[in-house]
């Protein structure tokens, strides 16, 4: 049975509900914040709300209504933050091809062994609004992130507009859900002010009908006091975020732009004006998601990666090639039996010069039914020498050894399966 793209996701994520909600690693905090919410809002109906639909009577059912609905409100917000993709670019299954003006001579490579390992150009200038922006390439995607995209080493993806990753909500803050994020902090913000202003008014209730002074009224009503102490605290917490993004929002910038490029002395490309900042955010449509994370994963065969697919003929050619001893582009190299208990001796096959590699050193058995020894009668006979760097050169150079050439001049030939001198 074929699987779904959540079932084989390579980034941090955790899905529920077969793939319909996607949260960061950090889901168990989600539940941390529900509770910080519901908990006070089920303390002010039970001590406060019920006093006051007492005294106001119809009144006093819809500030009750009104409490009851904005929590459930405040909770859709979240969820909409929290449980929906935030603007994740899948990863490719390859890295891009280079570009034309791109020369590999000039270009980082890892030399681990005869053929270097080019590395494509970290970074590429693209304009934006006629300033040049740099984007970086992203080694565990695979690809050029897009201007403002970058990666949540949390969430192990790339974001498009990435603002920040937030703990309280479990998830990252990026091109889809940071309208959401906005007005979960405003309507956070509005519902602290909204019970802090109701347990102010219970109060004043207290002191009115039963003639007290504010701090016997304080103490008849011990759940105003705490509520009145959390909301405030809270307000200034939500509500300078709720500040600062609106500063972030005007500018046209995000948390992670406003604290490590500090566009202060330099323009912003995003900039387009106050009003027009604000109406990208908030009037525009939320773009679809790039992923489908409930679409079945097709198997990818090695034509489909780029990779040519292996036929009869392309085997016949290496075949027929390794009659011809190994070839130095390719990195063929043939395996020959008993020869893992020669290297254990502290020797090492050669052939024409070429390593041969034992068995175990390509993953492969030395059983009888794995080896097929009939592709290597047509090369030279293997001669043993001692244990020294392949190819008779030294580290770093490429100086074919005497020894070498003199094996290569006294070699032999097959002609119809007999061997004769070369020469001849």
């Amino acid at each position: 049975m074929a699987k779904r793209v959540y079932q084989v996701w390579k980034g941090s994520n955790r899905f529920f509900l077969c793939g319909r909600f996607i949260f960061g690693p950090d889901v168990r905090s989600l539940a941390v914040t529900i509770f910080l919410i519901v908990a006070p809002m089920a303390c002010f109906c039970v001590f406060v709300g019920r006093h006051l639909l007492h005294h106001y009577g119809h009144a006093g059912i819809a500030i009750i209504v009104v409490a009851a609905v904005y929590t459930v409100y405040v909770l859709v917000l979240l969820l909409l933050t929290s449980g929906r993709d935030p603007g994740i670019i899948p990863r490719n299954t390859h890295p891009p091809e280079p570009e034309e003006d791109f020369d590999p001579a000039t270009s980082p490579g890892d030399w681990g062994g005869q053929t270097p390992r080019l590395r494509l150009p970290r970074t590429k200038d693209v304009m934006v609004n006629g300033v040049s922006v740099k984007t970086k390439y992203c080694e565990t995607c695979m690809l050029y992130r897009p201007p403002r995209c970058s990666h949540c080493s949390i969430c192990n993806n790339c974001v498009l507009r990435f603002d920040h990753h937030c703990p309280w909500v479990g998830q990252c803050i990026g091109q889809r859900n940071y309208r959401f994020f906005f007005m979960f902090l405003s309507s956070t913000t509005l519902l602290c002010v909204y019970v802090f202003a109701m347990c102010a008014l219970y109060i004043k209730i207290l002191m009115d009908t039963e003639h007290r002074t504010v701090w016997k009224a304080l103490a008849r009503s011990p759940a105003s006091i705490v509520l009145m102490v959390y909301t405030f605290i809270s307000v200034w917490f939500v509500g300078g975020l709720t500040v600062f993004h609106l500063y972030l929002i005007g500018t046209n910038q995000t948390t992670y732009e406003n604290f490590r490029y500090r566009y202060d002395n330099k323009v912003n490309p995003y900039n387009q004006g106050c009003l027009s900042n604000f109406r990208e955010i908030f009037c525009t449509a939320v773009p679809p998601s790039k992923n489908k994370f409930r679409a079945k994963v097709e198997e990818v065969t090695p034509g489909q990666m780029g990779i040519p697919a292996p036929t009869r003929e392309a085997g016949e050619a290496v075949t027929s090639s390794s009659g011809k001893g190994p070839d130095l582009e390719l990195g063929y190299k043939a395996t020959w039996p008993g020869a893992e208990e020669t290297v254990a001796e502290g020797a090492e096959l050669e052939m024409m010069g070429g390593r041969v590699s034992t068995g175990s050193e390509l993953g492969m058995g030395m059983e009888k039914d794995g080896f097929d020894p009939h592709h290597m009668e047509q090369g030279r006979a293997p001669v043993i020498h001692p244990r020294r760097s392949s190819w008779g050169r030294k580290s770093g150079s490429w100086e074919i050894t005497p020894d070498i050439l003199a094996m290569s001049s006294e070699g032999t030939n097959r002609v119809n399966g007999e061997a004769t001198p070369s020469g001849k």
